[in-house]
């Protein structure tokens, strides 16, 4: 579970409560109910008229996934594929029908079915290439309506903002009521702008950079099972998708790199032997 978009929300509020006790500004004057109902709800409201009801109810099921989703390291796919590599080299391609079952991992089980199956390898990969593309459509939808309210809630809270201030202006006749009343005014804004940089543009990028980590994942699985379907030797197969990675990314080996290394060695050696 990645919990990035956990602390840098908390973080931010927490910078803006530690400035509120700095300045010894009244929470009470903050959370005044009017300007936080316009602004949660027209924002959501144009975001749900600007897109489809289902897409809607299906952005907001995605909510969790910002805050708990899963980051699986490219590292991980490597080993799991150069594994497969070694049962598909000595055992034929038909073994990997059953390390399929092993999987819980959709895209995965689908691609060994169809390997094991005997699929044509560019078939293969246009039927792995759309999926991965309906894979991450959903969650890109989603990512975009979030930013989509991101850019209407400043606009709600200046809606809010001018419309308090009729009021203030309807009231210049009380001089003593026009501090607080201006005071509350702008409350609205206050709560468009929180709520687009606070909630929900961080929402959206988060489950877009979901959405490109899940395809770049699919890819480099898909890559990978391809070469298997052709025959590619374990070894170099594991530096072929390895180079596929940023270098940033592939941090360290998931089932120890060294031993590899060793395999990789030891291989060499006896290659040398046979030679000579």
């Amino acid at each position: 579970m990645d919990i990035a978009t956990i602390i840098g929300i908390l973080l931010a509020f927490g910078a803006l409560f530690g400035m509120v006790e700095m300045e010894h500004v009244e929470l009470a004057g903050l959370f005044l109910p009017a300007p936080m109902l316009l602004v949660f709800g027209a924002t959501i409201g144009c975001g749900i008229a600007s897109t489809t009801l289902k897409d809607a109810i299906a952005s907001f099921k995605a909510v969790p996934k910002a805050f708990t989703g899963k980051v699986t390291p490219p590292q991980s796919v490597i080993d799991d594929v150069v594994g497969l590599a070694e049962t598909a080299r000595a055992n034929g391609l038909l073994a990997l029908e059953q390390e399929a079952d092993k999987h819980d991992d959709p895209f995965m089980k689908k691609a060994l079915q169809n390997i094991a199956d005997g699929t044509d390898g560019d078939e293969l990969r246009i039927l792995l290439e759309d999926e991965i593309e309906s894979n991450a459509a959903p969650v890109r939808s989603a990512s975009s309506f979030f930013m989509g309210l991101g850019g209407f809630a400043p606009t709600v809270g200046i809606i809010g903002t001018v419309v308090s201030l009729t009021h203030v202006l309807a009231n210049l006749g009380k001089p003593d009521e026009l501090g607080p009343l201006i005071a509350s005014a702008f409350v609205a804004t206050l709560w468009g702008l929180l709520t687009a940089n606070f909630l929900w543009l961080p929402i959206g990028g988060k489950l877009r950079k979901l959405a490109q980590l899940e395809a770049d994942r699919q890819t480099l699985l898909m890559e990978g099972l391809l070469a298997v379907q052709a025959g590619s030797q374990p070894r170099l197969l594991g530096e072929r998708l390895t180079a596929m990675v940023p270098p940033a990314a592939r941090g360290g080996d998931a089932k120890g790199g060294k031993a590899k290394a060793g395999k990789g060695s030891d291989a060499d050696a006896d290659d040398q032997q046979l030679a000579a």
